[in-house]
């Protein structure tokens, strides 16, 4: 048996512009859209609960080694900071980077600038990674306010209180039936991931969660 160990190889990927003119569509509509613009505004308003959609943004799904330092480093030159450490959210001017599990991270970005980030990743990384654009099946909702903690307790069977639940602390878990990627921004803003299909189930479940603190 040969003790030599392979080197690592680049294979070519294909990867797909989902936005080949450089710019958002006119017609592109998020998971959302069918919700009022009245209704959005009211809720941001409303200084106990707000509820509102970060509409087409882009997910882009990281695998790797984090142990690798090659790697930790390719990616913390290419995105101007660290990779985050278990159950932790790193924010930038321009993107943030969740914590998935001991060797995946979620990228967040502007909509425009998916592709871009993806294939200048690419070329930065070698050996064992993967690299996934899943920006068409993900929308994020920014729940805040005084009461913002309140609604996620009656929403969620996870512990968001304050010792448990600090800033900067994120979590994979559900929300009612349904699976979400919980963050906690700020004291009272707090991020939700949730995939396409449920977007709308999770937006009325948390609007009627939030009816007691908006009336």
């Amino acid at each position: 048996m040969s003790d030599t160990v392979a080197s690592p190889i680049n294979v070519d990927t294909a990867v797909m512009n989902q936005l080949p003119d450089k710019k958002l569509p006119a017609v592109a509509a998020s998971p959302l859209a069918h919700v009022s613009s009245l209704d959005n505004t009211e809720q941001a308003d409303n200084k106990k609960v707000s509820l509102v959609e970060d509409k087409l943004l882009g997910y882009l799904v990281l695998r790797g080694n984090a142990a690798d330092q090659s790697f930790k480093q390719a990616i913390k030159n290419q995105l101007a900071c660290e990779l985050p450490t278990k159950l932790q959210c790193i924010y930038t001017d321009n993107l943030s980077i969740r914590w998935i599990s001991p060797d995946e991270w979620l990228i967040v970005c502007a909509g425009d600038q998916a592709f871009e980030l993806e294939v200048s990743l690419r070329k930065a990384l070698v050996g064992h990674y993967s690299i996934c654009n899943i920006s068409g099946g993900q929308t994020l909702l920014v729940l805040s306010g005084a009461y913002a903690r309140e609604v996620l307790m009656k929403s969620t069977s996870y512990d968001v209180s304050g010792c448990q639940f600090p800033v900067g602390k994120v979590v994979t878990t559900t929300v009612s039936k349904s699976q979400a990627i919980i963050c906690r921004k700020h004291d009272n803003v707090w991020e939700l991931i949730i995939r396409r299909s449920f977007a709308d189930y999770i937006w009325l479940w948390l609007k009627d969660a939030s009816a007691e603190f908006n009336t």
